[in-house]
């Protein structure tokens, strides 16, 4: 990390955070290390994704992030969230095509078509027409759902980005969860960390 984190002695809400990250991961992740000057980000980041996911299926809003941090190049992201979606039974060659974005990739029609949009969010919101949004409806998506996606792809940016500017390299721990050939896939940015 490009910043040194703060000790816990720093302050009360530095101390409850990192020690509700260790409780919580069983470490202390690099992600709260590089928001420990300011506990009160990733609180109020944390409280941002519970709204967002309150309105969106869950396997959505993986395969939404997925395809914003595949965009962002956030190794840290991708294997976070390639960690929830194979925790949740989705095997290593399904997740490589995924990613990928292959034929033989374990997606129907919708979820290709939201995970196409939500690259596009990363890449140029600007670029997104009418047609683009009018496509969406085509796959029996709401206004309310589309604004779900565009704001799960948006808040992905803040958060990748931030981690990424500050150096914050991906745990060790996914490669025990995901393996050294899959985790080697998803790390498309910053390289995971090294055990001492």
């Amino acid at each position: 990390m490009f910043i040194a984190p703060p000790e816990p002695k720093t302050s009360r809400k530095i101390a409850e955070m990192y020690e509700n990250a260790r409780d919580t991961h069983g470490y202390l992740p690099n992600m709260y290390q590089a928001f420990g000057h300011r506990p009160e980000v990733m609180e109020s980041w944390s409280a941002l994704l519970v709204s967002l996911r309150g309105n969106i299926e869950p396997r959505r809003y993986e395969l939404v992030t997925l395809a914003a941090a595949r965009e962002l190049r956030s190794s840290y992201c991708m294997l976070a969230h390639g960690a929830v979606l194979a925790r949740e039974g989705v095997s290593g060659s399904e997740l490589e095509a995924i990613i990928d974005g292959g034929d033989d990739a374990p997606l129907d029609e919708q979820e290709r078509a939201i995970m196409v949009f939500a690259t596009k969010v990363v890449r140029d919101a600007t670029s997104i027409t009418q047609d683009d949004i009018d496509m969406l409806k085509t796959h029996a998506l709401t206004d309310a759902e589309i604004f779900d996606i565009v704001a799960a792809a948006a808040a992905r940016c803040f958060f990748s980005k931030t981690l990424d500017a500050l150096g914050t390299s991906p745990d060790q721990a996914y490669v025990d969860r995901l393996g050294p050939q899959l985790s080697e896939k998803l790390a498309m940015g910053r390289p995971i960390e090294q055990d001492a």
